[in-house]
């Protein structure tokens, strides 16, 4: 059913990784027409395939370096590999990725007067010395570190966003994502929640960077794409983010770990290795702003997030 009462032309990029197919899928329910690009770098087309037969769904192999035109009416700009192993993978691809994309959404949603989103990240603040992290905190980055090609490149599409509505009146919304755990997760991303299930289901070692009390906060991405949704249907254009979008439920690796044993049945062992340079010792998000200028905050609870998507694990390894 939609709820909107007019059908939009909704642009996604990066719409067949796993953050961008779940959006697709939500948008298409709501009555719109959906039009995904994405290069296939992280992304897979068996992400979409069930959405290939509607009528209102189009994928188009395409990278955002390169210009794009199309008749739309709201941009979600996704599009970017999101975890440390893809990101690290093509330093120079992801800052161009990062920073060439925006621009070039920025473009096309300056051209067809549409509003666009960007999906930032909580990894611009970096190794954060204030916790938990507010808007109002600029961060602490290395900006030559082995994570600074993902960090600064995001830190800078949020800079061209911000300049492109001072200059040039587009419509902008920025979204600061924090870790998002789910079905449809690459199961060799590299992140935290995916290793430790593909581990556990395997039964394999499980492998804990330092000694694993770091603390992260994990929401699951149906609670991520209601607020994606949420920012862009805001009508209050002059509140543009930065909003941080993210479950304030903070845990370490080590609790993370034992819950996905408990959970999985697991015999798998804890082994512990050194700690990646630039690692951020804690993350967790204030949603005070989320909660007051779009009445959104996560609903499902780590627990029974990790069950749906141990699940899906089992059906795809």
């Amino acid at each position: 059913m939609n709820t909107f009462n007019i059908m939009k032309n909704i642009l996604v990029t990066g719409g067949a990784g796993f953050v961008g197919s779940h959006l697709c899928e939500i948008l298409l329910n709501k009555g719109h027409e959906v039009l995904a690009l994405d290069n296939f770098f992280t992304g897979s087309k068996t992400n979409v395939l069930h959405l290939l037969d509607n009528k209102y769904f189009e994928l188009i192999r395409h990278d955002v370096t390169m210009p794009f035109y199309a008749e739309v009416d709201e941009i979600y700009n996704l599009a970017s590999p999101a975890s440390p192993v893809h990101y690290q993978h093509n330093a120079i691809k992801t800052v161009k990725t990062a920073v060439l994309g925006a621009i070039n959404m920025l473009g096309l949603a300056k051209r067809k007067d549409a509003k666009i989103l960007q999906a930032s990240t909580s990894e611009v603040y970096g190794d954060p010395e204030i916790h938990p992290q507010p808007e109002s905190y600029w961060g602490s980055v290395n900006p030559i570190g082995i994570r600074s090609c993902y960090d600064e490149g995001k830190r800078v599409a949020e800079t061209l966003f911000v300049n492109y509505q001072r200059q040039n009146d587009v419509k902008i919304k920025i979204a600061r994502i924090f870790n998002t755990y789910g079905p449809r997760m690459h199961p060799n991303d590299g992140r935290v929640v995916s290793n430790f299930i593909v581990q556990a289901l395997k039964g394999e070692d499980i492998t804990i960077f330092g000694e694993g009390n770091q603390t992260r906060s994990f929401q699951y991405v149906d609670d991520l794409v209601k607020g994606l949704i949420s920012l862009m249907e805001d009508t209050e254009d002059s509140f543009t983010g930065p909003v941080n979008i993210g479950n304030p439920g903070e845990f370490t690796i080590l609790e993370l770990a034992q819950l996905i044993l408990e959970l999985t049945n697991s015999n798998s062992k804890l082994i512990y290795l050194p700690l990646p340079a630039d690692d951020p010792m804690q993350r967790k998000p204030d949603i005070t702003l989320a909660r007051e200028k779009l009445n959104w905050k996560p609903e499902i609870p780590l627990k029974e997030g990790l069950v749906k998507t141990i699940k899906y694990f089992e059906s795809v390894i």
